[in-house]
């Protein structure tokens, strides 16, 4: 656990100016660089000490056995994990013949800084070996935001008042040994050395392993190729053997001279393609990576990046942390989705291998909105990945003896991997998520292909299931019965409100659109008869309601549950789910994350301003935030209902998840959700901005602390700046055609002439809520 600030605060960069082991693991996961194919955890150059060695291909998994004390049907047999693969990135040094190893000797100084503008890691340190001889590295590590298959590492070493023999091993390095995934034992002996070797190859400064994971079936190839400078008579060889390819550079350097190794990098991965096939795949990537060199691939780094922070960049004054967080958070969800392209984006992008590496709903209802605005082509990917599982959704659904998809709650590759059926099968909100991430990001870049050729679908089958999945009863009122809405704690429940009011959104937004592509929509069997069903549910679904205490129910009968014993349950009991039975959780009242609430910012326009204020206060007492995805949305609605002061305090510990390891778990890789939180807190929480049909509307207000927020959006081919003070919001349209958009409540046109501003009023006055005792969050 990181006890103390680890890292320097500064606007374009997280530097960690002194190396403590014991941190290694978490550090290792701020500083991982990925694009969303290729992921490197930060481990230091020479791979060890490490905390957890960690290189990832989006999409390679291993099957393993799922663990059931009673089988039932409809379970998952298998469960699928992220392996680690092989990893590129090692260059071992030693010097005088004896290994360069930081547990050892006398470490003069070390720094690491993950620079956010050029999208590298940087690092410096000075060591002094135990026999005396003192040397000092410098590298620079990349994962290609332009080259999709590319990594890439620049290791330099120079002696420091005296003569060193240097040696550097450059390897891949297949099999690595690991800590055991979970307790499952026969988890652990499936994942245990998951690749078989096919292929090793190491010619000159060229090396190359191919490897096959024996259960799922999948190829694994990387390729490297090197370029050396140094002194006159430094010399190199290779060699390679089944899960080792290395290559070697020996020299002599005198004080002032330098030995530099460039390493280039190319991955591949496929189930279908033979290992010849493979092997020149990756030769291709490198034979790309060797024509831009490594100076080629910094200036693309550079460049790719500069375009990212014109469109999506958000400033912040009056909190350097939070300035800082929310950068390095737009970055981390930037790589973890930026070359996904039709794969899936994990809770933990390719950072560590926590939940095994598996995706969830997070993606859609936390980091596409983020991607939508600042990087849609992401979004386009991510939800055409969900097309290509419909095949898995449906025959899940089948099995459940529903009509239409049945998402998984997580997965790799579409199969449900959930071996828990209450928050797995039960969390069918999954299916409405995803059509939400559609229309949003229709409205938000009007691509109508898109919708044709791949959310119509998504809707369609998402519509079908709510409609088998509910129904009517004698009054005519429509249920979903038996689910489980975003809150862990609150499982098989009856008309959970956060899944009717998303369900009621999916199937009115699937007959919309089926009637605007009605060709496309009669291939998918679609009729005036299933349409008018969908919109005689949804005119009829069913949202609990207690009058008695003017609340929504998070759902039917929740509010009549006995109360946690918040009194009784000490600091050291949460989370909770670690300390209590699910059972005795499951029939009280008390919340893990945001369910009811993330309904009044998901679904805002069903909810009048006294409603959100009333529902927020009978709510925020029982949210005991047990999920990292919950403060930022508390944030937003905090903000929503004038508690400025509290959405700040909530702002701050979603952009913190990590950098402070605030729930002691950032070893196993970083939160992407919670970072993009950190975006929505700021822009949907402070900026007030929320999706209004294919506008936006803004109700901008700042806290205290805050003396400006500004960011920029992508609307419509439109690049659109808000720049919030105390007392006034400016918009100014950047780029592209006229947008009209809403500022609290007035409809504002904007060219690219002139910004509109308009006065920000102040905050309704109203008490402020409570938290549940040892859950308040800090203040800032």
């Amino acid at each position: 656990m990181i006890t103390e600030r680890s890292y320097t605060v500064e606007p374009w960069a997280v530097r960690e100016t002194s190396l403590d082991l014991d941190l290694l693991a978490q550090s290792e996961s701020v500083f991982a660089l990925s694009n969303g194919h290729v992921g490197w955890r930060g481990n230091l150059d020479e791979g060890e000490p490490h905390g957890l060695p960690g290189a990832y291909l989006n999409g390679v998994y291993e099957l393993h056995p799922l663990p059931y004390a009673e089988a039932g049907y409809g379970y998952p047999e298998s469960g699928q994990t992220a392996i680690n693969v092989t990893n590129g990135k090692v260059l071992r040094l030693l010097v005088d013949d004896e290994p360069f190893d930081l547990r050892y000797g006398r470490l003069v100084a070390h720094e690491r800084k993950l620079d956010l503008r050029r999208g590298v890691l940087e690092r410096v340190c000075e060591w002094t070996s135990p026999a005396g001889t003192t040397v000092r590295v410098r590298s620079t590590r990349l994962v290609s935001l332009t080259q999709r298959a590319v990594a890439a590492v620049a290791y330099e070493v120079e002696p420091v008042g005296s003569r060193a023999r240097v040696v550097i091993q450059s390897e891949l390095v297949t099999n690595e040994s690991l800590p055991d995934p979970n307790g499952d034992p026969r988890a652990a002996r499936a994942l245990k050395s998951p690749l078989e070797p096919e292929e090793d190859m190491a010619v000159g400064p060229r090396l190359r392993l191919v490897h096959r994971t024996r259960r799922s079936g999948l190829r694994v190839a990387v390729a490297a190729d090197h370029r050396v400078e140094g002194p006159e008579r430094t010399v190199t060889s290779s060699e390679s053997n089944v899960d080792v390819a290395r290559f070697t550079v020996t020299s002599v350097l005198e004080p002032g001279q330098r030995l530099r190794v460039e390493k280039l990098v190319a991955h591949g991965w496929s189930g279908a393609r033979s290992r010849p096939a493979m092997s020149d795949q990756v030769e291709a990537a490198l034979a790309a990576a060797d024509h831009s060199g490594w100076q080629g691939l910094l200036d693309d780094q550079r460049a790719y990046l500069d375009d990212f922070w014109d469109v999506a960049d958000v400033e912040v004054d009056g909190d350097e942390e939070i300035q800082q967080a929310v950068r390095f958070a737009l970055f981390h969800v930037l790589e973890a989705g930026a070359r996904a392209e039709q794969r899936a984006i994990p809770a933990k992008g390719l950072t560590g291998s926590g939940y095994d590496g598996h995706a969830f709903w997070d993606t859609e209802m936390f980091v596409l909105p983020l991607l939508t605005y600042t990087a849609p082509g992401a979004v386009s990917e991510a939800l055409r990945w969900r097309q290509n599982t419909l095949d898995a959704a449906r025959e899940r659904a089948a099995q459940l003896g529903l009509r239409g998809a049945a998402f998984p709650w997580r997965t790799i590759e579409g199969q449900e991997g959930s071996a828990y059926w209450p928050a797995g099968t039960a969390a069918f909100h999954v299916n409405a998520d995803i059509a939400d991430a559609v229309v949003r990001y229709v409205a938000a870049t009007g691509d109508v292909a898109f919708e044709r050729e791949t959310g119509l679908e998504l809707l369609v089958e998402t519509a079908r299931l709510w409609r088998s999945l509910g129904h009517h009863d004698h009054a005519g009122a429509f249920h979903i019965d038996g689910v489980t809405g975003p809150d862990e704690y609150s499982a098989v429940c009856d008309d959970n409100t956060y899944t009717n009011l998303m369900a009621r959104q999916n199937l009115l937004t699937a007959a919309d659109a089926a009637e605007r592509h009605p060709e496309q929509a009669a291939r998918l069997g679609v009729d005036d008869e299933e349409t008018a069903a969908w919109r005689d549910a949804a005119a009829a679904m069913n949202i609990p309601y207690n009058a008695e205490l003017g609340v929504h129910e998070q759902h039917a009968g929740f509010t009549r549950y006995q109360r946690w014993d918040f009194a009784g349950t000490r600091a050291d009991q949460y989370p909770l789910m670690l300390h209590f039975p699910y059972f005795d959780l499951y029939r009280k009242q008390v919340i893990k994350q945001a369910d009811l609430v993330l309904a009044m910012y998901t679904c805002d326009s069903f909810f009048d301003e006294e409603h959100i204020a009333r529902n927020f206060a009978y709510y925020e007492p029982l949210t005991v935030r047990d999920s990292s995805l919950s403060a930022c949305v508390q944030a937003v609605v905090a903000a929503r209902a004038g508690h400025l002061r509290l959405a700040y305090d909530y702002t701050a510990e979603a952009a913190l998840m990590d950098l402070a390891d605030l729930e002691h778990n950032t070893r196993d890789g970083l939160h992407i959700a919670s970072l993009a939180g950190t975006w929505t807190a700021l822009v949907a929480g402070f900026g007030g901005m929320r999706r209004d049909g294919d506008s936006l509307r803004f109700a901008p207000r700042l806290p205290e602390r805050f003396s400006r927020l500004a960011f920029r959006l992508r609307l419509r081919g439109s690049c659109l700046r808000v720049e919030i003070g105390p007392d006034k919001a400016v918009y100014t349209l950047l780029s592209g055609p006229p947008l009209t958009l809403r500022h609290h409540g007035e409809q504002v046109t904007l060219t690219t002439d002139t910004p509109a501003v308009r006065p920000v009023p102040p905050a309704p006055q109203r008490p402020e809520p409570q938290q549940p005792p040892h859950r308040v969050p800090n203040a800032r």
